[in-house]
């Protein structure tokens, strides 16, 4: 099994994406699902959170008011660096539990959706590709002012504060243009998907874990026989 990091920008259509690759059974693990679900009350990363923010970040009914904390770290980086200490371990420890689960069941391969993928490039290094969803910025702005019904200038400072598609792309190894239609995206992912499916970069891994878990089992019952003789 291998790694494939999928991101993209602002109203680029990542969702569109995600969503045709999931009515093709492909594993996707959604990093921002398991950003919101770690700070749960029942987290390690909520108690710690709590501790060092203060019980006034809470809602009525016990869970982290986001907009409170988001307004804190917003003006304090060295808070925000503090939060980032706390949840970024537990998020990788919950998507490490899905990609195992994902190898166990016998996917060739699994799709990390990670929106900061190319702007933070810690995790690049463990992709054996990465995917964007592009469209071009015309195409991006317009998308933006109408989902969310901003002004241009509003829009336009919301992509600015976003590393730019284009230099995204010349980082990505497989490119998805959504400006066009959906069924033209479509087209696109199954494309795609068949050519990670007919990949051979999933035998290595394999390869690698059974030749441990043979060993493994070749030791035990080695043990196992001068333990009973």
């Amino acid at each position: 099994m291998f790694l494939v990091g999928l991101s993209g920008g602002i109203a680029s259509g990542k969702s569109t994406v995600v969503a045709v690759l999931r009515e093709l059974g492909c594993a996707v693990i959604d990093a921002d699902v398991i950003a919101r679900e770690v700070v749960q009350p029942h987290f390690k990363a909520y108690r710690q959170i709590v501790h060092y923010f203060g019980t006034e970040i809470l809602l009525e009914n016990g869970e982290i008011n986001r907009e409170a904390l988001g307004n804190i770290i917003f003006s304090h980086p060295e808070k925000r660096q503090l939060l980032n200490s706390i949840t970024h371990p537990e998020i990788q420890k919950e998507m490490l539990k899905q990609i195992w689960k994902y190898f166990v069941l016998g996917y060739r391969y699994v799709i990390l959706d990670i929106p900061l993928l190319f702007e933070t490039n810690r995790l690049t290094k463990f992709m054996k590709y990465t995917v964007l969803v592009y469209c071009d910025p015309p195409t991006q702005l317009s998308r933006l002012m109408k989902r969310n019904r901003l002004s241009q200038a509003e829009a336009e400072a919301r992509i600015a504060s976003q590393l730019p598609l284009d230099e995204k792309r010349k980082l990505a190894s497989h490119v998805i243009d959504n400006s066009g239609d959906r069924e033209s995206t479509r087209r696109q992912v199954l494309k795609l998907h068949a050519r990670l499916e007919d990949s051979l970069d999933f035998l290595w891994a394999r390869l690698v874990v059974g030749t441990v878990v043979a060993g493994l089992g070749g030791l035990v019952y080695l043990l196992l026989r001068r333990f009973i003789s």
